[in-house]
C-alpha cells in the first residue's frame, strides 16, 4: 500500500465543520459540557428556571399588585429576615428541633410501616388481624389526636415525634402492601416452576416488584411528617418551625411566617429527591417513562 493510500484511509480529526455536519455545531457541544461540568442536567435547568419565575411573579406581586405588607411581603423581605434569624441563631435553633423531630418519626414509620405493610401483603392471617385497625385507623383525621399525645407525653420532643409517626405510618403501610398484592402471578408461578423457596420468591420477586409501591408511600410520608410536626408544634411547643410561624401569625411578621413556611417546603423538596435518588439506587433498572 502506497502512501497516498495510507493516508487515504487514515481517520482524519474531526472539525467543527464535521460536527455541524452531523447536526451537532461545536459551540453546541462546548456549551453542553460547560452545563455538565456545573452539574446542571436539562431537568434541573428547568427546575431551576421554574423557581426564578415564582420568585419574579413573587416579588411582582408584592411590590405592586398588593398594598401594604401586613399579609404579604416581598421575597426579598423574607430573605432579609432569614439573614437576621441566622445571625441570631434562631432560625438554626428551630430548624434543628422540627428536623429532628421529622426524622425520628419518619424513620420510626419507616421501620415499622414497610416490614408491617410486607406481613399483611403476604400472610392472609396477619391481615385478617392487621387490616381492621389499618383501616379504622387511617380513616380517623389522627391529626386532631395531636393534643392527645401532648397531653401523654409533655411539650417536648417525644410527643412530636408520635405525631409525626402516626401520620406517616399508614402511607407507607398500605402502599407496602398493595405492591405485594400487584405482584403479577405470573412471575410468582415462574419462580416456583424453577424450584425458587418461599423466600427465594418474597426476596426476588415480591420485594423488587413492590420496590415502586414503597418509594410512593415513602414520598407521601414525608409531606405528612411535615404537616404533622408544624400542626403538633401548634398545639404545644416552645421551639420549632412550627412554633415559629404561629409565633409570627399572632405578631403579624409575615416576613418570618413565610420564611418558615418556605423552609418546610424546601425541607420537602429534598425529602422527596432523596427518596428518588434512593430508588434509583435500589432499582436501577427502573427507568423514568417518558412520552
Amino acid at each position: 500500500m502506497t502512501d497516498a493510500q495510507r493516508s487515504a484511509v487514515r481517520p482524519q480529526p474531526a472539525t467543527e465543520h464535521d460536527a455541524g455536519n452531523r447536526g451537532e455545531p461545536g459551540t453546541a457541544r462546548a456549551r453542553r459540557r460547560w452545563w455538565e461540568r456545573l452539574g446542571l442536567i436539562p431537568r434541573r435547568r428547568r427546575a431551576l428556571i421554574s423557581l426564578a419565575v415564582g420568585v419574579m411573579i413573587w416579588e411582582f406581586v408584592a411590590r405592586v399588585v398588593v398594598e401594604g405588607t401586613l399579609f404579604f411581603v416581598p421575597i426579598t423581605h423574607v430573605v432579609q429576615a432569614g439573614f437576621e434569624l441566622t445571625v441570631s441563631g434562631e432560625l438554626a435553633h428551630h430548624a434543628w428541633v422540627s428536623f429532628q423531630e421529622f426524622a425520628y418519626g419518619l424513620a420510626l414509620a419507616v421501620v415499622v410501616g414497610v416490614p408491617l405493610g410486607l406481613a399483611v401483603g403476604v400472610s392472609a392471617r396477619v391481615k385478617d388481624y392487621v387490616q381492621p385497625w389499618i383501616s379504622g385507623l387511617y380513616s380517623t383525621p389522627l391529626i386532631a389526636l395531636a393534643p392527645l399525645f401532648i397531653l401523654w407525653l409533655g411539650i417536648g420532643m417525644a410527643s412530636k415525634v408520635a405525631v409525626v409517626f402516626i401520620m406517616a405510618l399508614f402511607p407507607i403501610t398500605i402502599n407496602t402492601t398493595a405492591g405485594i398484592k400487584n405482584t403479577d402471578q405470573t412471575h410468582i408461578d415462574v419462580a416456583r416452576a424453577f424450584g425458587y423457596s418461599r423466600a427465594d420468591i418474597f426476596r426476588k420477586v415480591l420485594l423488587p416488584s413492590a420496590l415502586s409501591f414503597i418509594v410512593t408511600g415513602f414520598r407521601l410520608a414525608v409531606g405528612r411528617g411535615i404537616v404533622a410536626v408544624v400542626v403538633a408544634e401548634f398545639f404545644g411547643s416552645r421551639d420549632g418551625l412550627g412554633y415559629l410561624i404561629l409565633v409570627s401569625s399572632q405578631a403579624f411578621a409575615m416576613d418570618r411566617l413565610l420564611l418558615a413556611v418556605l423552609l418546610l417546603a424546601f425541607t420537602g423538596i429534598l425529602g422527596i429527591g432523596l427518596v428518588g435518588r434512593l430508588e434509583r439506587r435500589l432499582a436501577p433498572w427502573r427507568e423514568e417513562m417518558t412520552v
